[in-house]
């Protein structure tokens, strides 16, 4: 599916099974697309494991596992695997993650996509924070795909914490190939119950 002046988005619904466990599910994910016709894209199910208490340690890791069902004009196959490795440092007010994604279709190891992401984050208050954060798609792990074929974004973003439960994060993404969206804006409203 090309994103053309579409919205894409998903509801996650979570819960801590422990302090280092979560398990989630994605549903509906969905697209609104440029002619208003909504469409189902599938859902996910998810597993993130943790370094317990991250927000107090200096160095903390974790990975997040997430298994989808995908309609077909969403990806081109109906079912896919994601595994984000999570490798995170907190230097006084500054955050550094860092995710070396693997995405993979149940194609053969050699189709596995390596999909880097990274964000580096300065905590202005306990409730602001602005970030950078990149995201790309270098393509199959066995030869990555030629720079243009490559998807290279970078986004600005903003997060304010409303209360101990609820947050919001704005960004602004562009891209930098042929490959990747040149406007990308994204919107994530998190309520803990």
């Amino acid at each position: 599916m090309t994103p053309n002046h579409s919205t894409n988005g998903a509801f996650e619904f979570a819960y801590g099974v422990a302090d280092f466990w979560e398990v989630g599910l994605y549903l509906p994910v969905y697209t609104i697309t440029n002619h208003g016709v909504v469409q189902y894209d599938g859902a996910k199910l998810r597993s993130l494991w943790v370094s317990p208490h991250a927000r107090e340690r200096q160095f903390f890791y974790g990975v997040n596992v997430e298994f989808s069902y995908n309609s077909l004009h969403w990806e081109d196959a109906r079912t896919s695997l994601e595994i984000r490795p999570i490798l995170g440092w907190h230097e006084g007010r500054w955050d550094m993650i860092l995710n070396p994604i693997l995405d993979s279709q149940f194609h053969g190891l050699g189709d596995t996509h390596f999909a880097p992401a990274g964000r580096l984050a300065y905590n202005a208050t306990d409730r602001w924070a602005l970030a950078l954060e990149y995201y790309a798609e270098l393509g199959p792990l066995r030869n990555f795909d030629p720079w243009s074929e490559q998807s290279q974004s970078l986004f600005a973003v903003v997060d304010y914490a409303v209360s101990a439960t609820q947050s919001v994060e704005f960004g602004v993404g562009h891209g930098f190939t042929a490959e990747s969206d040149n406007l990308v804006l994204k919107l994530i409203w998190n309520q803990e119950l």
